[in-house]
């Protein structure tokens, strides 16, 4: 009974692992929890997978359910030490990224925003916890449009729409920012910095050295 409930824990562990993707932009604030759960089941799991070891090779006594045990329990440790975010990248499979724009906050907070080339945007924000928000987008001249959002975590609102712009912090108008408006009223904005721009690609839209892209 004990080998099978170590069993069912190890599987249970790794596909919680490689599905994060779906379900940590739920959680809020209780996604750093549940990653700390998470990393002591990872230790817990190692402690026992090295006890197991010990005590069959001391023995010399591993049957044939030990043994896949055994085998299952250091094929996960070492998949989850290798890639602690999951074997699959599921951000790349919605679909590639033609523009992404980050910027990073007090406290090592970080917001990284998203749109691929399927029309839809993800943006993730990282603060003493997980944030995810998802929606299309659609792009009329020079103006990016957010449309059919889905807010996570304790979010209200979202921006309507954004604009890219050369960064104001250099001056040979090589860097671009993309500033997201909450409506037309609002003059401010919220910049974020651009570390990739495709939308020059014919699947997006064409740049110039004004704006970042027109139609």
């Amino acid at each position: 009974m004990k080998n099978k409930g170590l069993i069912i824990t190890t599987i249970a562990f790794f596909l919680t692992v490689n599905t994060a993707y779906f379900w940590e932009g739920k959680l809020g604030l209780f996604a750093i929890l549940a990653f700390l759960i998470l990393v002591l089941v990872y230790f817990g799991l190692a402690i026992a997978f090295v006890r197991k070891l010990y005590f069959a090779v001391k023995e010399k006594l591993v049957d044939r359910t030990g043994l896949i045990m055994l085998s299952l329990m250091a094929i996960v440790l070492c998949l989850t030490f290798i890639f602690p975010f999951g074997i699959i990248d599921f951000d790349k499979l919605s679909g590639d990224d033609l523009l992404v724009a980050q910027r990073e906050g007090v406290a090592n907070c970080m917001t990284t925003f998203k749109l691929k080339d399927n029309h839809t945007f993800r943006e993730k924000r990282v603060c003493f916890g997980v944030t995810e928000i998802k929606g299309n987008y659609k792009i009329v001249h020079d103006t990016i449009y957010f449309e059919n959002v889905e807010l996570g975590g304790h979010e209200d609102a979202f921006y309507k729409f954004a604009v890219i712009r050369p960064s104001k912090f250099n001056e040979d108008n090589k860097q671009f920012d993309l500033v997201r408006f909450k409506d037309f009223k609002d003059t401010t904005g919220h910049v974020l910095g651009i570390v990739k721009n495709d939308l020059g690609k014919p699947a997006g839209k064409i740049r110039t050295a004004n704006t970042g892209f027109v139609q």
